[in-house]
């Protein structure tokens, strides 16, 4: 069963990494899908943010085939497999989903988040940390930014509220999320995840929209402080047996 499991977690990781094959034209919701539609929305962060995508494809890829050949049987491998086969399984649906129908995305992409979350939850500190954990927390911060930011788009496209309160509404719901999921976990590359959107909904952000520039700006030095701390405290633990 653990083996199946393995081979389950590798089908999906291939699909979700094959998936942008498919919709290689993807660049975000079509703003004609919205009533309103949102133009360059200040909760988006900036293109070349979203290059992070190939790190995670490539680092997930190696997590799956990984432990599929040399940690099929392990226990501490075979925790995360469930959630992550869950979250990785919708994801490779999720560019055609944001395609035509972008509300039903946007639930997608929390549901994948919740997952990841779990996964990264299941994951122990060691062994095979840089396989195992790290390309977990990374996926599941990135996740975390880009739950919210889908949200702010679709909520901009529907006219809730104007575009730049909901930039604001929506660094605060990641912020929160990002801190709660950080001290949960312990996982400096969770908060690195995060931290990188921040900077790029910062960098955005500049000069159209000041405000949402400097709530990234504070959102993202409380997350570097957090993921800082986690490091320190790791440090202190190696240094502490040693």
């Amino acid at each position: 069963m653990l083996r199946m499991k393995a081979i389950l977690l590798f089908s999906a990781a291939v699909a979700f990494v094959t998936a942008p094959l498919l919709v290689p034209s993807f660049g975000g919701f079509n703003p004609a899908a919205f009533p309103y539609p949102p133009i360059d929305p200040p909760v988006q962060p900036a293109g070349y943010a979203f290059g992070i995508w190939g790190l995670l494809y490539v680092w997930l890829l190696a997590h799956a085939c990984f432990g599929l050949l040399k940690r099929a049987d392990h226990p501490a491998w075979d925790g995360p497999r469930w959630p992550l086969f869950a979250s990785l399984g919708l994801g490779a649906i999720w560019l055609e989903t944001a395609v035509t129908m972008p509300v039903v995305a946007v639930v997608l992409i929390w549901v994948m988040t919740a997952a990841a979350v779990m996964a990264l939850l299941r994951t122990p500190a060691a062994p095979d940390r840089w396989l195992l954990r790290a390309p977990i927390a990374a996926y599941a911060g990135w996740l975390t930014a880009a739950a919210g930011v889908g949200t702010g788009v679709a909520l901009t496209g529907y006219g809730i509220w104007s575009p730049v309160a909901v930039a604001l509404a929506m660094l605060a719901l990641i912020l929160g999320l990002a801190m709660a999921v950080q001290l949960r976990s312990q996982a400096p590359e969770y908060g690195a995840a995060v931290l990188w959107a921040l900077i790029g909904v910062l960098a955005a952000n500049l000069t159209s929209a000041p405000v949402v520039a400097i709530a990234a700006l504070v959102g993202g030095g409380i997350v570097a402080a957090a993921v800082w701390a986690t490091i320190s405290r790791a440090q202190t633990g190696v240094g502490a047996r040693g």
